[in-house]
């Protein structure tokens, strides 16, 4: 992980703070004075803080049921924060794996963990990403078909891979997809010439959402076990 990130997990300093140590050439690596906030540094690295040596925390793991008008980032800016909004603390250290749109609720699962995230959206992983989809017209069955079959999206090189459909009612539908392209249920649908007017997502590879909207628990060491 980054030196900075290193230092706030191993410390109760914030991320500003962090680096104004770094700056001042407060933290050695490896009984070298390191100056660069960006340098990547790895758990068996010896590191200190004036001659006291610094041992990060346990990551963290969280689920979160985001509701709508929120965003995945951990600043507010034209919408809140997804963060701020359900009222998780020391979101500053906290990162999401696999973002969602302001306007789609569901399943957000949050960590300081970056290998355990990458596992999560890396396309290798096979990871179902599971949608409660709800549409403006019925879908229809050559609709399915396109979905199931994979569709090459407007911008991309690559057709999507197959996703599975459950048709819920004629303008409801589960959708499972095993990728994280940019938008891309929406886009799915309205290349099948309809128009996604309401997205949820209820269940991510064996983790399923078990939360009402607006709360967040910590993951059991099961679901975090689902990635490691």
């Amino acid at each position: 992980m980054r030196l900075d990130k290193f230092i706030c997990k191993s410390t109760s300093l914030d991320l500003v703070e962090t680096r104004l140590v770094i700056s001042q050439g407060q933290i050695q690596v490896n009984q070298q004075i390191a100056t660069d906030a960006a340098m990547q540094v790895h758990e068996n690295n010896h590191i200190e803080l004036l001659g006291k040596r610094l041992f990060a925390r346990p990551s963290q793991y969280f689920m979160i049921h985001k509701p709508a008008g929120c965003i995945c980032s951990n600043k507010d800016e034209a919408y809140p924060s997804v963060f701020n909004a359900v009222g998780l603390q020391q979101s500053e250290q906290l990162h999401v794996a696999g973002r969602l749109d302001a306007d789609t609720t569901g399943l957000v699962l949050a960590t300081d963990d970056g290998r355990w995230s990458f596992s999560i959206t890396r396309p290798e992983q096979h990871c179902p990403k599971v949608y409660r989809v709800s549409l403006a017209k019925p879908i229809s069955e050559k609709a399915i078909e396109q979905l199931e079959r994979g569709m090459l999206l407007q911008g991309e090189s690559k057709a999507t891979l197959p996703a599975v459909v459950k048709p819920l009612s004629p303008t409801d539908v589960e959708l499972s997809i095993y990728e994280g392209k940019f938008h891309q249920v929406k886009r799915m649908f309205a290349a099948t010439g309809n128009r996604v007017k309401a997205l949820h997502r209820q269940q991510i590879a064996d983790i399923v959402l078990d939360i009402a909207p607006g709360e967040w628990r910590a993951l059991s060491q099961h679901e975090i076990n689902c990635f490691s």
